[in-house]
């Protein structure tokens, strides 16, 4: 779905130096998807009203340059998604790299496998959205933070005992910065790391207890230092990327976004509330020459607040609602993590506990990771918007090195030869059962479900990009061609073109298969149409019950379906397929 804005904005800014579209995602991942495309001679739709007028039209001029410039969308899409593929390979490679420096070569292979192999990964690892860039950010700045903070240790940490010259400090401090600006440059929920930095210090200081408070201050003064490091690495890509922005567009545009944000403007003789006068110096930033890199960068900020705080309509455990859950993230992570990694997870926390009542301090690695896993968890179900498992992307590999290393832990107590064996042996057919999981799920990835649910049966309890995320487009033109379909009504959820794929088929002249669709327009079969194609999201949208708080009009309610119990088929696992007779 998302991909239909990534991938033109990504071209905007690397062909363009335009940064008009998609303004609350930060540019790397797009960037890197476009570099491709910049040496392709593709028709771009600069001269239409989406481009020109439109405050960000990311949608429509998606639309235009994939399916309605004479591009081969299917070309594009794959050479845009050769960067996130790079990235997602990154990714496995940093998580052996840093396991391997904390639990030894062979144990470092265990959550490199779980992260290589992860259903979660494998379906959102090669498309042109920020989720596993965000993962690839989090734990690189994690990383080089936790080597920051371990060079002040003396001696005290078990991480990586580095020699406490300044020389060795100041590159410490330098990469940690620049770590932390790459992670702001691939998601915005980054921003989390300043106070995630700045708890971990204040942790760091009550397991080390050095001496004097010049210590402490001293550390602060390098903790801010790294931010503006990070923050300085951030203005470049956006200095590039709105060289060609006009300013006045720019202007505008953040006015415009930006005005209902905190209640809109103050009335005239009052003061802005905070939050407000926020946006007031966002919009006076994008009208300053030098500064506007930063407001562009701003305004994405913004724009994710505003939206975590408006929510996102979406099904969960038969209930429609915009307001979200508390048990959203921990629902969906238990459902779709494969039960194998959840049983693992489970012995490493009790044995974690059981360490605990020893009175066993965890490395300063050990305690980052869990910090930080504690702290996007708290966010994460606070937040209303629940729009996917794929947000949990950035604690995912942090879980599976924490897991391998309490097993590794495990599997040390015991100086008995034949338990150790046993143990082992037990987790190698633990091992063996997730790889058997993940190969019979191919290649339905997005939608996989664990055996406790069932990849067939995970549409009843979550969709969104859980389960349906537009992705089965392709499958239903196979289905409509293997079975000899004339004529099909679609009502699909993506960033896809059923007629550029199927052929339109609106026209009484016209030769194509697809007529969209949708439950206000009543039966197809009313229009001689026996075939009928429905994104599973949209059915249960219309089906579910409602929270109280979210409205929906009768005729988008399907019943006019109700006398088809089960679908003829399906394309793929999302979109269901009626005959209707």
């Amino acid at each position: 779905m998302d991909e239909l804005a990534h991938i033109p904005a990504g071209y905007g800014y690397v062909k363009l130096l335009d940064y008009r579209l998609n303004p609350e995602h930060p540019p790397l991942v797009k960037m890197i998807s476009a570099l491709p495309l910049a040496f392709m001679h593709l028709n771009f739709p600069t001269d239409s009203a989406a481009w020109q007028e439109d405050v960000n039209g990311q949608w429509a001029v998606g639309a235009q340059f994939l399916y309605g410039s004479g591009n081969d969308a299917d070309k594009i899409i794959q050479w845009a998604r050769v960067g996130p593929m790079i990235l997602t390979l990154i990714l496995i490679a940093f998580v052996y790299f840093w396991s391997r420096k904390l639990i030894g070569p062979r144990w470092a292979l265990l959550p490199t496998l779980f992260t290589a192999f992860s259903p979660t990964i494998l379906a959102h690892g090669h498309y042109v959205t920020t989720d596993v860039g965000a993962a690839l950010g989090v734990i690189v700045s994690l990383y080089f933070f936790v080597k920051f903070l371990a060079n002040r240790s003396n001696g005290l940490d078990t991480f990586d005992r580095l020699s406490a010259s300044k020389l060795t400090a100041r590159k410490n401090l330098v990469f940690a910065g620049l770590a932390f600006g790459f992670a702001q440059l691939l998601k915005f929920s980054a921003v989390i790391l300043i106070p995630y930095f700045l708890i971990l210090i204040a942790i760091w200081w009550g397991m080390n207890k050095p001496r004097g408070w010049r210590s402490a201050r001293h550390l602060l003064r390098s903790t801010i230092l790294i931010f503006l490091i990070g923050f300085l690495l951030i203005y470049p890509f956006y200095f590039a990327t709105t060289l060609n922005y006009p300013i006045e567009k720019q202007a505008s545009d953040t006015e415009f976004i930006l005005s209902s944000f905190a209640d809109g403007p103050a009335p005239a003789g009052e003061m802005c509330k905070p939050m407000r006068c926020v946006a007031e110096f966002n919009i006076w930033m994008a009208n300053n020459p030098v500064l506007r890199p930063f407001a562009e960068y701003m305004l994405g900020i913004l724009m994710v607040v505003q939206r975590s705080a408006g929510g996102n309509t979406a099904y969960f455990l038969g209930e429609v609602s915009a307001s979200g859950s508390p048990l959203y993230f921990p629902a969906v992570y238990l459902m779709k993590e494969a039960l194998p990694i959840l049983i693992l997870m489970f012995l490493a926390l009790v044995y974690a506990l059981y360490r605990g009542t020893k009175r066993a301090r965890p490395g300063l690695p050990e305690v980052a990771m869990m910090l930080f896993i504690l702290l996007y968890a708290i966010y994460s179900i606070t937040s209303p918007l629940n729009i996917g498992v794929r947000h949990l992307l950035p604690i995912m590999p942090l879980i599976y090195i924490l897991t391998a290393s309490g097993l590794k832990s495990l599997a040390n107590l015991t100086k008995s030869d034949f338990v150790r064996l046993g143990m082992m042996g037990g987790a190698g057919i633990l091992v063996l059962w997730f790889l058997v999981s993940v190969g019979r799920a191919y290649p339905h990835y997005l939608p996989y479900f664990n055996e406790a649910i069932g990849t067939d049966n995970g549409w009843r309890y979550v969709t969104d990009s859980n389960y349906d995320w537009g992705q089965d487009l392709k499958r239903l033109k196979t289905f409509t061609d293997e079975n000899g379909v004339q004529k099909i009504a679609v009502d699909y959820f993506g960033g896809g073109n059923p007629a550029y794929y199927l052929g339109d088929a609106s026209t009484p002249l016209s030769t194509g298969k697809a007529v969209l669709w949708q439950s206000a327009k009543g039966s197809p079969k009313e229009n001689g149409i026996e075939w009928l194609a429905v994104s599973v999201g949209f059915l249960q949208n219309a089906k579910g019950d409602l929270d109280g708080k979210y409205t929906r009009m009768p005729q988008d309610e399907y019943r006019w379906l109700t006398n088809y119990e089960h679908p003829y088929a399906r394309a793929g696992k999302s979109i269901f397929i009626y005959k209707l007779r």
